[in-house]
C-alpha cells in the first residue's frame, strides 16, 4: 500500500491522479443527483465557445462522435494514469532526481497519445450501440438545421435542429470546409451510420436557389 501511494502521489502520477480524483467526484455527485452530466455534454456540444468546438472536433477526430464527453473524458484520464502509474513504477523510480524529472514531464504529455488511442479503440463500439439506440434520428432526413460549429467539413461539424423542446444536436458533415459557417441554414441529406452523422447541403442548395 505504501509503495501504491508513494507512485500514485509521486512526480508525473500526482497529476493523473487529482485529474481522476476529480472525475471520480463528479460521478459521485451525478450518482446522487447533485450533478447533471447533460450540461457538461450540451456545452461541449453546442460549440459556443472555442473550447467547447475544441472538444467536440477531438470526439470527431477518435471517431466517438455521439458519445458523451464525460465518458470519453473518464476513459481519457484513467488511461493516461495508469500509464503513468506503471511507468513511474518499473522505470522512473530508479532514476536520478534530476533525470527523473525531465522523464517525468515527458511522460506525463507523452502518455496523453497512448491513452487516446486506448480510448478511442474502447469506446468506438459504446458509439456505435448509442447510434443503434437512436433509429429516431434517421427520420429526420429532410429536416432544417442550423450550424453551431465555426466551420463544417467531411469529418468534422455539429448542427441544432428545433425539435419543438429543447433542441437536437447533432453531428453533421459537409465535404467543402469553406462554404458553410456557424449560423448557416442546412437541410439533413443523408445519414451516414458508421458516423451516426448527417450530410448536409446549404439550405438555398437543397431549394435550388
Amino acid at each position: 500500500m505504501n509503495e501504491f501511494l508513494h507512485t500514485a502521489l509521486g512526480f508525473p502520477t500526482i497529476v493523473y491522479s487529482m485529474l481522476l480524483a476529480v472525475i471520480t467526484l463528479y460521478w459521485v455527485l451525478a450518482v446522487t443527483g447533485l450533478a447533471d452530466g447533460d450540461s457538461v455534454d450540451g456545452l461541449v456540444g453546442d460549440g459556443d465557445a472555442p473550447d467547447a468546438g475544441a472538444a467536440a472536433a477531438m470526439l470527431s477526430k477518435l471517431g466517438l462522435g455521439g458519445v458523451p464527453f464525460t465518458v470519453v473524458a473518464t476513459t481519457l484520464v484513467f488511461t493516461a494514469w495508469l500509464g503513468a502509474y506503471f511507468v513511474h513504477l518499473l522505470i522512473l523510480g530508479d532514476l536520478p532526481d534530476a533525470v527523473r524529472t525531465v522523464a517525468g514531464i515527458g511522460t506525463l504529455v507523452g502518455m496523453l497519445v497512448p491513452a487516446m488511442a486506448v480510448t478511442s479503440i474502447v469506446l468506438r463500439p459504446v458509439r456505435r450501440a448509442l447510434a443503434k439506440m437512436r433509429p429516431m434520428e434517421r427520420s429526420l432526413v429532410g429536416t432544417s438545421a442550423v450550424v453551431v460549429t465555426p466551420t463544417l467539413s467531411g469529418d468534422y461539424g455539429q448542427a441544432s435542429v428545433d425539435d419543438g423542446g429543447a433542441g437536437l444536436i447533432l453531428q453533421v458533415r459537409h465535404e467543402d470546409p469553406n462554404q458553410l459557417q456557424r449560423g448557416d441554414r442546412i437541410v439533413l441529406i443523408e445519414y451516414i451510420e458508421s458516423q451516426n452523422a448527417y450530410r448536409v447541403v446549404s439550405e438555398q442548395q437543397f431549394l435550388g436557389q
